[in-house]
């Protein structure tokens, strides 16, 4: 038995071949010897063999915008190339020698030979096919989900960063301020107003809360500040620069405090003033800290709902309106990074389809992700998503105004591996998945797009 052979035997995939068969293949290939630093294949060479690995080392990879990314290493047993039946047309991936190799090259011209005779052994490459294809895109598939997992993970640490310090920081002044209130309450207590008095007083106070916190612009909040601290002083009123910032938050004027000053006396003025102040400041304290933990808990939601954690993932009939309005909620960051705005246009009833919800969140994440890459390198701009009622299906429009996509890179988008993102940005699959997610839903997708103008179009059957 020849060296080759028994190589051959040993691989797991051709264990149960006849010797027979495989002497066939030793028969019909060429034992070729590879030096380190020499290529077994390139990218761009037409796909006319098959290899097998004799001995040796080869390292495969991909070339991503001069970036190099590992595809895996080939070693003694590992198949690779062209296989009977195989559809690959183009060598897409780099084949590099690290050690001396041995590799029996068998020309895909004998394969109708082999088809029509050796069936055993076309039986065992075509299995051996079919895994490596599930494997590889299994692995491909993950690779997307975890670096849009990391997009999304990265995304969300900032937003949820914001609120969580938000809420530390004003606890923090919170507690400060509620300690200078004992001092406080001995001076309001030591003041004598009727409860008619309070009441008014009080009532006023409540208008403004009920109003909220003011927005200015800094012109106009530096002159209010400037029109208080000159009101105070024209009274003879001395407080701290926390009731005056207080005072202006929430649209007190000359106006309010007349009507304060109409209600009390004027020696009682400064305490009850001092006593507004804290309670304006507590008010606001405590208004920061809700709005904070509300923008935590919708975030957690949009999460729950994003990945529906606490659903099981069969299919179901679902408004894609929820997914599309959580994705953006997911990528809020990636919007104010882009400089970009979200405009929705819903058909109201919106008919529900026959779907998986975390299938279709990959959909929007992708297609809107990819959007707003475009956008951020061209300065802002507007993702526009619709959807409506077209005959039998539900039609989706995810749409972009940004530079557009060229002819010669829009008719390969939904090729598995092509990517023109840099490394770390994209695999090359997010939007092969898309395709073959918007396919298994029965559906269907197509790309237009010209300068200032992107469509992602989808249609989803009702039935």
């Amino acid at each position: 038995m020849s060296d080759t052979l028994r190589i051959l035997q040993e691989i797991p995939d051709l264990a149960n071949v006849p010797a027979d068969q495989l002497q066939w293949l030793v028969d019909h290939g060429k034992i070729e010897t590879f030096e380190p630093g020499g290529k077994l294949f390139s990218p761009g060479q037409m796909s006319q063999y098959m290899f097998i690995m004799l001995e040796g080392r080869i390292r495969m990879w991909f070339d991503q915008n001069g970036s190099s990314r590992e595809v895996g290493r080939l070693e003694k047993g590992d198949i690779t190339g062209v296989l009977p039946y195989s559809r690959l047309k183009e060598v897409r991936a780099h084949g590099s020698v690290l050690e001396t190799s041995r590799v029996l090259v068998v020309d895909k011209k004998v394969f109708p030979e082999m088809i029509r005779t050796q069936y055993e052994l076309v039986e065992a490459l075509v299995h051996f096919m079919n895994n490596r294809i599930r494997n590889f895109t299994t692995l491909q598939v993950q690779n997307e989900k975890l670096m849009a997992l990391g997009k999304l993970s990265a995304g969300l640490a900032h937003e949820l960063n914001n609120p969580s310090s938000a809420v530390v920081r004003v606890a923090k002044d919170l507690k400060e301020h509620l300690g200078y209130i004992p001092e406080r309450f001995k001076r309001i207590i030591a003041i004598r107003l009727t409860n008619e008095q309070v009441d008014r007083v009080n009532e006023h106070v409540y208008e403004k809360i009920q109003r909220g916190v003011q927005s200015y612009s800094m012109l106009e909040r530096n002159r209010r500040e400037g029109d208080m601290e000159d009101w105070l002083d024209d009274h003879h009123i001395n407080v701290g620069p926390d009731v005056i910032e207080g005072l202006v938050d929430y649209g007190f004027d000359e106006d309010s405090m007349d009507f304060i000053l109409d209600q009390v006396s004027e020696t009682e003025l400064e305490p009850v003033l001092s006593w507004v102040g804290n309670v304006l400041t507590t008010e606001k304290y405590v208004d920061e800290i809700h709005d904070a933990s509300k923008r935590i808990n919708d975030l957690v939601t949009s999460i729950k709902s994003y990945s529906h954690m606490d659903q099981d993932q069969d299919r179901g009939a679902i408004d894609v309106r929820e997914g599309i309005r959580s994705t953006k909620r997911m990528l809020e960051h990636k919007f104010r990074k882009a400089q970009a705005s979200f405009d929705e246009d819903f058909e109201d009833p919106l008919p529900l389809i026959h779907a998986n919800p975390g299938e279709l969140n990959q959909v929007w994440t992708n297609i809107i992700d990819n959007a707003l890459d475009a956008l951020e390198e061209h300065g802002g701009g507007v993702v526009t998503v619709r959807a409506f009622t077209d005959g039998p299906c539900l039609k989706v429009i995810i749409m972009d105004n940004g530079p557009g996509i060229p002819a010669e890179v829009a008719s390969r988008v939904f090729d598995p591996f092509f990517t023109t993102k840099k490394m770390g940005k994209g695999t090359g699959m997010g939007l092969e998945v898309v395709q073959r997610i918007v396919q298994a839903h029965r559906g269907n997708i197509e790309l237009h797009s010209e300068p200032g103008k992107t469509e992602f179009i989808i249609w989803f059957p009702l039935d």
